[in-house]
C-alpha cells in the first residue's frame, strides 16, 4: 500500500515522543513493503516554502512546508497571549494547510493517511482528506483537541478557561475542522475515555493502541549494576508542567550519594545547566539523539516521569523498559497504564515532593532489588513492540481497503 503521514513536526525537528512515534511507524511500515511518504512542517524560508516539497527521502519522501500563521509553532513560548490566541484559530482552519494536504494527495494517490499531532501544521487537514475521499486514522497524543495548547495541569480543572464557554467553543471548531476520521487510535484508556467524556469522536470508532517500542535488536543491556551513586534520568522537555523543579526540590531532600541526569531541551534549559555547573550530583546532557538516551539508560538505575500535566503515554517509559529500567512516574494521566506499580517501577501522588523523595530513596535502598528485575521489564515490554504494532496497523487498513 501507499501510505501517508502527517504530523505537526517530524525528526529531525523534534519536540516530544509523538514526532518520534510517528517515524517509528513510518520506518516499519517501509520495511514491510509499503510506500510511505511524510507531511510535515518547517521555519518559513521564503514564498517556496508555503508549499510542500519533498525535502528529504531516505526510506520516506519527506514533505514540508511552512502552514502560514503568525509564526512557527516551535516559537510558541516568545510569543504574547493574544498573539497565541489568535495562532490557534488560524491553525484550526488554515486555507494553505488544506491546500497543502490536497496538493500531496494529487501527487501521490495514497490508500490511507495516518494522522498524528495537527496543531501547528493544520487541523482542518483531517477534514479535508475525508473530502478527498481518503481512508483516514488520526492517532491522538494528548488533550490538544480541548485544551489549544496540549497541556492540562493537575488541580487546574476547575480554573475559569477550563469551565469556560470558550474552551467548548473550540472543542466544537476542532471537532467540525478534524471531520469524522474512520479510525481514531488512542495509545491510552485515559485519553480516550477523556475526549469521549467530552463529547468528541462520538461517532467514531475508537480503539486503544499502546504506542510501539523502537527497534529491540541491536539493544543490549549490562548484566550487573555499575557502582558508585544512584543515578536517576530525566528525559524530555524541560518545562515547569513536567515536574522539572520537582525533581531537583526531591533531589535536595535525598542528600548525597544521588545523581541526576537530565537530557532535553525547555524554557527550564539554562536554569538547568547553571544548576548542574554548582551541584555536582547534577549533570545535564542537554537534546541528545534516542542512540544516546539508551547509553544513558543502561546505566541509570530509575527514570523519572514526575509530570504535574496529564500525560498521555510518554515515549521514555517504553524506551526505559526496553533496556530493563524501572520508571517512578506521576500517578496521572496514563501514565499507571504502563508501569507495575513495585514491579516495573514506583508510582507517586503528582506534584508531591515527598512522594517522589521517597520513592528516590526506595530505588536507592533496594538497588540490587531492582537491577535483579532487568529480565522481568524488558520482557514486560515486548508487549509494546514495533511489530506487533504494525501488524495491528496492518490490521486496520486491510479493513479500511
Amino acid at each position: 500500500m501507499k501510505i501517508g503521514i502527517v504530523s505537526n513536526l517530524y525528526p529531525p525537528d523534534v519536540r516530544g515522543g509523538a514526532e518520534l512515534v510517528a517515524q517509528r511507524i513510518a520506518w516499519a511500515l517501509y520495511e514491510r513493503g509499503h510506500e510511505v511518504f511524510v507531511l510535515t512542517t518547517q521555519p518559513f524560508e521564503g514564498v517556496r516554502s508555503l508549499f510542500p516539497r519533498i525535502r528529504e527521502r531516505t526510506v520516506e519522501a519527506v514533505y514540508r512546508f511552512y502552514p502560514l500563521n503568525f509564526y512557527y509553532m516551535r516559537r510558541d513560548q516568545a510569543a504574547p497571549f493574544p498573539i497565541r490566541a489568535l495562532w490557534h484559530l488560524v491553525d484550526l482552519v488554515n486555507p494553505l494547510s488544506r491546500a497543502a494536504i490536497r496538493q500531496v494527495i494529487q501527487d501521490e494517490n495514497p490508500d490511507v493517511i495516518f494522522t498524528h499531532n495537527l496543531k501547528g501544521i493544520g487541523v482542518s487537514i483531517g477534514g479535508e482528506i475525508q473530502r478527498q475521499g481518503v481512508p483516514h486514522v488520526h492517532t491522538l497524543h494528548d488533550v490538544q483537541l480541548s485544551v489549544p495548547s496540549g497541556l492540562l495541569i493537575a488541580g487546574e480543572e476547575e480554573r475559569w478557561l477550563n469551565r469556560s464557554f470558550l474552551r467548548r467553543w473550540y472543542e466544537r471548531l476542532a471537532s467540525r475542522e478534524i471531520g469524522r476520521p474512520d479510525l481514531v487510535l488512542s495509545p491510552s484508556k485515559f485519553l480516550a475515555d477523556f475526549y469521549r467524556a467530552r463529547g468528541m469522536f462520538k461517532d467514531t470508532r475508537l480503539e486503544v493502541l499502546a504506542n510501539p517500542l523502537p527497534s529491540q535488536r541491536q539493544v543490549t543491556v549490562p548484566k550487573e549494576r555499575i557502582p558508585g551513586s544512584t543515578r536517576f534520568l530525566y528525559v524530555g522537555q524541560l518545562e515547569e508542567h513536567k515536574g522539572v523543579r520537582l525533581m531537583l526540590e526531591a533531589l535536595d531532600a535525598c542528600g548525597e550519594g544521588f545523581e541526576l541526569h537530565v537530557a532535553g531541551e525547555g524554557t527550564l534549559a539554562t536554569e538547568m545547566a547553571a544548576r548542574a555547573k554548582r551541584d555536582p550530583r547534577v549533570f545535564y546532557h542537554g537534546f541528545v539523539s534516542f542512540d544516546h538516551v539508551v547509553d544513558l539508560l543502561k546505566v541509570t538505575d530509575a527514570a523519572l516521569v514526575p509530570s504535574v500535566c496529564y500525560e498521555n503515554s510518554p515515549t521514555v517509559i517504553y524506551e526505559s523498559f526496553m533496556v530493563g529500567v524501572p520508571v517512578i512516574g506521576s500517578r496521572i494521566g496514563g501514565i499507571p497504564e504502563l508501569i507495575q506499580d513495585g514491579e516495573t517501577g514506583l508510582l507517586v501522588e503528582s506534584g508531591s515532593v515527598e512522594a517522589l523523595t521517597r520513592a528516590m530513596r526506595r530505588i536507592h535502598d533496594e538497588r540490587e532489588v531492582w537491577w535483579g528485575k532487568t529480565d522481568a521489564i524488558r520482557a514486560h515490554a515486548k508487549q509494546y513492540s514495533i511489530e506487533r504494532y504494525i501488524d495491528r496497523l496492518e490490521d486496520f487498513m486491510r479493513e479500511l481497503a
